[in-house]
């Protein structure tokens, strides 16, 4: 085991962090190029908008777990929220919800991502999370506790719905809240006389219902290193990254 803080523990104890937004089409090398740059803590990959394959994605894992990196999958849609564990099964280190809105979506995405006791995630898969490296020699008990302490739970913000019962949907299990500016201004616009004007306002909401909670919020867009003040000035400590030109 190593004494470096995971991903999980440097996101809860509030650290500034930038995802860089990555390619299934990069290779190892090309990777381990990008990250010497040292310009990103994780990978977020884009499920829900991109092509998206698992083999690709095992493979693509399989390589920034050799090289000492997390990924985070945004899943291709809500309502897979059940199959968040098949998903982890494939080898990232979190999963992101996208446009949550419903408790049972947060309880199914809680449930699948945590073994017993916590949740209910099936046991299985070679190309898991820890498999190649500080996990590999774990029993079954050992490895979830491991996994349970490990593991990043994201839900996304994209609606005026989610941001008015945000402290209802951050469950204990929720690591992260991120928000979804593009979806979250279509939603307002179907909403009118709803009584935050803007997303900025939606923002520091959901930033006042969850303080005090140790739930991390990110920035569920990329933003230039000089676009980030006003936002950590909101409280959003997450951020998204493109890869360098």
């Amino acid at each position: 085991m190593t004494d470096e803080k995971t991903l999980r523990q440097r996101i809860r104890g509030g650290e500034v962090l930038v995802a860089l937004v990555g390619s299934l089409h990069t290779t190892k090398s090309q990777l381990a190029d990008i990250w010497a740059t040292g310009l990103y803590d994780y990978i977020w990959i884009d499920g829900q908008h991109t092509a998206f394959s698992e083999d690709s994605f095992v493979a693509y894992c399989t390589a920034a777990e050799e090289l000492g990196i997390d990924v985070q999958l945004r899943i291709p849609h809500t309502r897979h929220a059940y199959l968040v564990g098949r998903y982890l099964d494939l080898g990232c280190s979190g999963v992101l919800v996208p446009e949550v809105m419903e408790m049972e979506t947060v309880d199914d995405a809680v449930a699948y991502t945590y073994y017993p006791q916590i949740g209910r995630r099936s046991w299985g898969g070679a190309e898991r999370r820890g498999m190649l490296g500080v996990a590999q020699d774990m029993d079954r008990l050992a490895y979830a506790a491991w996994w349970n302490d490990y593991a990043i739970l994201s839900i996304q913000v994209e609606s005026v719905e989610a941001v008015t019962n945000i402290r209802k949907l951050a469950k204990p299990g929720v690591s992260v809240v991120t928000f979804g500016p593009n979806d979250l201004t279509f939603n307002m616009e179907g909403h009118v006389e709803y009584p935050l004007a803007s997303v900025d306002d939606c923002m520091r909401n959901v930033a006042a219902q969850l303080d005090g909670t140790g739930i991390r919020l990110a920035m569920g867009t990329v933003t230039k290193p000089e676009e980030r003040k006003k936002y950590l000035d909101m409280g959003i400590t997450l951020f998204q990254g493109a890869a360098p030109a």
